[in-house]
């Protein structure tokens, strides 16, 4: 590769990650805004009742199912992503989430509309569901294929940070609403502006987007799969995904595992910990959970470059032991020093800032290697979000159980944690020993030089 050719892959690269990144952070903000709203509004005004236990699990419910779309959004997009391209799926993701949440804020309350209201909710929901399905799958490959292969653990962490900053951004945004007005005005009209800002971040996402290039390695695949389309029977990305990788597929779900329980746990159930079982105020919870959310921004790109230097599946184990371990001490201190809201928070952001950035900034490049440019897209995206219905999207309405059966102590919910950590730990050794990473041979190859991932 000349010069000019190596610059033009390095400018391609930045704008990939720029665009991936930006993309991915108003994804993950419309979809947190949901889940950080739920336990706060939606329970109070969508699904009301003398029970508080009743409606906080209807609301969550809700949120569960925004995860049960996910892996419907991953096959629909995967398809077309790995037979049309990465870009132009991800310019139909962002429109579908910015669009869905731009709705909920405009929907009635039941007190207005009966039971519509929480019909709107559930079907707008599924429809941030399925755009979500699609766009961590999109917006990771475009940063991971446009790499060089000694740096793909770094740059494909950096889309990851969308989730972090998401999060911050949506629990910011409600937490300035929140402290600013009083709880009536929050409840009767606050809240909607957050999700209303989805449509502005929308429009400046998708601009972004429209001028980024196809990554590399697709139209490499692309150009060989037209070649050979004369001989070979096209193969639908899903069922040829699922001959070849079954028990890929099933090791990556497993390790997955960790990541939905965790992130749930410390990002979404947490809230609804602090302020119903703590009686924490609302501002605080919102602002540990922030707080920890700017820390992990800073450790995933930093844990993706150790998983370039030391190995994928090494950093994603420890960081799933380190994790799962931690929920232990954690909750531990939360309890015992709830008067104290330096303690609490700490609490919060060690494990959630420090020990899950492991796990998140690797998983990317970590189940990318696992699979071949022809079905990636739908791989890790059918991996991802069908993992993520038992892993995310049930774990805010277990641990309401857990802990409520417990009479409020959280000691069932820190074991479910662990079972899940060990389960992740345990596929991860089995994902090691079938794919090595590749850090020595990856070392030697040229910057910017496209390669292929271990099939």
């Amino acid at each position: 590769m000349n010069n000019s050719e190596h610059g033009q892959a390095r400018s391609n690269l930045h704008r990939a990650t720029i665009s991936s990144l930006f993309g991915s952070i108003i994804e993950w903000y419309d979809f947190f805004l949901y889940g950080v709203v739920a336990g706060l509004v939606f329970d109070k005004l969508y699904f009301p009742g003398e029970n508080e236990f009743i409606s906080t699990m209807l609301a969550y419910g809700t949120f569960a199912l925004g995860f049960v779309a996910r892996p419907l959004g991953g096959i629909i997009f995967g398809h077309f992503g790995d037979t049309v391209g990465r870009k132009k799926m991800l310019m139909l993701t962002l429109l579908l989430m910015g669009g869905a949440t731009v709705a909920i804020g405009f929907i009635p309350t039941y007190a207005q509309i009966g039971i519509w209201a929480p019909i709107l909710l559930l079907f707008f929901r599924i429809v941030q569901g399925i755009g979500l399905g699609g766009e961590w799958g999109g917006a990771v490959l475009m940063t991971y294929e446009s790499a060089p292969q000694a740096q793909r653990g770094f740059f494909s962490s950096i889309p990851q940070t969308g989730m972090s900053l998401g999060l911050v951004l949506a629990s910011g945004v409600v937490g300035l609403l929140s402290w600013q007005l009083s709880n009536e005005d929050f409840l009767s009209w606050g809240w909607r502006v957050a999700f209303l800002l989805s449509g502005l971040m929308a429009l400046v996402g998708g601009y972004i987007r429209n001028h980024v290039s196809e990554t590399p390695e697709f139209e490499a695949m692309k150009q060989k799969a037209t070649a050979e389309k004369s001989v070979e029977k096209p193969v639908l990305p899903l069922v040829d995904t699922l001959r070849r990788y079954p028990r890929m597929i099933l090791a990556c779900m497993g390790a997955r595992m960790i990541d939905g329980v965790f992130f749930n746990v410390f990002g979404v159930y947490s809230l609804n910990y602090l302020t119903r079982e703590l009686d924490l105020p609302r501002t605080y919870a919102l602002l540990g959970v922030m707080m920890s959310a700017v820390l992990m921004t800073c450790f995933i790109p930093f844990w993706g470059a150790v998983a370039d230097r030391v190995g994928k599946a090494r950093v994603y184990g420890l960081g799933a032991l380190f994790a799962s371990l931690s929920a232990f001490p954690a909750f531990y201190v939360m309890q015992t020093f709830s008067d104290n809201i330096y303690l609490v928070w700490l609490a919060i952001i060690i494990p959630f800032g420090i020990f899950h950035a492991a796990v998140f900034g690797t998983m990317s490049s970590f189940f990318s290697s696992c699979f071949d440019a022809k079905v990636r897209y739908t791989a890790i995206s059918f991996v991802y979000q069908l993992a993520g219905v038992v892993a995310g999207g049930l774990t805010p309405i277990i641990a309401t159980v857990l802990t409520d059966i417990n009479g409020g102590d959280p000691w069932l919910l820190c074991l479910y944690v662990l079972a899940a950590g060990l389960l992740s730990v345990a596929c991860t050794r089995w994902i090691a020993r079938h794919v090595p990473d590749q850090v020595t041979y990856a070392r030697r190859e040229p910057a910017g030089a496209a390669q292929t991932s271990i099939s």
